[in-house]
């Protein structure tokens, strides 16, 4: 029983070499194809940055509460975002597999550590979602006129324009990535626009 615990134990803690990493992403039945040229990663990076949060709370948090300290904690956040622009790069270079922290975790770190990153990033990147068609939809309810959309089901408000967002956007990514790299230009064009 106790010789069971320290393999439990050894196997948490286990890496995986940066070499078993390429070589795993090099086999056929799980290779990734590359779709994506340069501009389209490109594009995906403005509109990232160019999100919900530009339309809907900048004009309003300038405006009612920071006045022209906000000017500063966006330099703030640049300086920041330029830092963890840094660390991915470094990641990308000291472990060339797709996989971002989750990969370099599991190489540095251990199987557990990269377990807790790997779910650590699923919640990040649901509730960055939920955030985002939540603005999207606030937003998209003051241009149209219907109030946000929210219905509710007994005790729990649902808001159905967020749902929709998250379905419409869910169906892109989908059909393909390429797909999403044209709605995602085609979005961007209209936000800068």
């Amino acid at each position: 029983m106790a010789q069971d615990s320290s393999e439990d134990t050894i196997t948490r803690w286990r890496t995986k070499s940066v070499e078993r990493s390429i070589a795993d992403t090099d086999e056929p039945d799980t290779k990734l194809r590359k779709s994506l040229t340069w501009w389209d990663l490109t594009v995906f990076g403005v509109s990232v940055v160019i999100g919900a949060g530009i339309f809907t709370i900048t004009a309003s948090t300038a405006g009612n509460i920071t006045g022209p300290a906000i000017s500063v904690s966006f330099v703030i956040a640049a300086i920041a975002c330029g830092l963890a622009a840094l660390c991915y790069a470094e990641f990308a270079s000291t472990v060339p597999v797709a996989g971002s922290a989750y990969t370099f975790s599991y190489a540095t770190f251990g199987e557990f550590v990269a377990w807790i990153i790997g779910w650590d990033l699923i919640l990040e990147f649901a509730v960055a979602a939920a955030v985002v068609a939540k603005g999207w939809s606030s937003y998209l309810g003051t241009v149209f006129g219907f109030g946000g959309g929210i219905t509710e089901v007994g005790a729990v408000q649902l808001d159905w324009g967020a749902l929709l967002i998250i379905a419409f956007v869910t169906a892109i990514l989908a059909w393909g990535t390429k797909l999403s790299a044209g709605v995602s230009l085609a979005i961007t064009v209209i936000k800068v626009s």
